[in-house]
C-alpha cells in the first residue's frame, strides 16, 4: 500500500476497477443481447399463432361461403321447381273449368228445352200442369245454378289447392334455405 496524502491506494487499483467495469458492461451487454432472443422468440411465436388464427377463421369464412352458396343454389332450384309445377298445371285447371262451364251450358241448354217440353205439356191440362211446369222449371233452374256454382267452387278449390302447394313448396326450399 502506498499511502498518497493520508489515502492508502492499492497499487493497480485503477486498474481491476476497469476490468471490473468492463466486465459489468460485457456481462450488461450479453445479458442484454440473450433477454433480446428470448423476446425475439416470443414474438415470433405470438405471430405464428395469430397467423395460425387468421387462417383458421378465413378458412372457415371461406367454408360457410360455400355453404351459404350451395343453400342458395339448392333454394334457387326449389323455387324454380315450384313455379315450373305451378305454371305447368295451369292448362290442366284450366281444361277442368272449361269442361266444367260447358257442362254447364248443356245444362243450361237442356233445361231451357226441358221447360219448352214442360211448357207444352203443360198447356195440354193447364190448371195442373202449369204449377208442375213451373216447379220443374224452377227446379232445373236451380240445379244449373247449383252445377254453376259447383263449378265455380271446383275452380277455386282446384286454384287453391295448386296454390297451396306452390307455397308448402316455397316454405321448403326457404326453410332448407334457412336450416343451419
Amino acid at each position: 500500500m502506498v499511502l498518497v496524502e493520508g489515502v492508502a491506494v492499492i497499487p493497480g487499483l485503477y486498474t481491476y476497477v476497469a476490468t471490473a467495469l468492463a466486465a459489468g458492461a460485457i456481462a450488461f451487454a450479453g445479458g442484454w443481447k440473450v433477454q433480446a432472443w428470448r423476446y425475439d422468440a416470443q414474438i415470433a411465436g405470438i405471430h405464428a399463432k395469430h397467423a395460425e388464427a387468421s387462417l383458421k377463421r378465413s378458412e372457415a369464412a371461406r367454408a360457410d361461403e360455400t355453404k351459404t352458396a350451395g343453400k342458395e343454389s339448392t333454394h334457387a332450384t326449389a323455387t324454380q321447381e315450384n313455379s315450373d309445377a305451378f305454371t305447368t298445371s295451369q292448362p290442366v285447371r284450366d281444361a277442368i273449368a272449361r269442361a266444367d262451364l260447358a257442362r254447364v251450358e248443356r245444362l243450361r241448354l237442356d233445361a231451357d228445352r226441358r221447360a219448352a217440353t214442360y211448357r207444352a205439356q203443360a198447356q195440354a191440362d193447364d190448371a195442373a200442369r202449369r204449377d208442375l211446369a213451373d216447379r220443374l222449371e224452377a227446379f232445373d233452374r236451380h240445379i244449373v245454378e247449383g252445377a254453376g256454382v259447383v263449378a265455380e267452387h271446383r275452380e277455386a278449390l282446384a286454384r287453391r289447392d295448386a296454390e297451396v302447394v306452390l307455397l308448402r313448396g316455397q316454405i321448403d326450399a326457404d326453410r332448407a334455405l334457412m336450416a343451419p
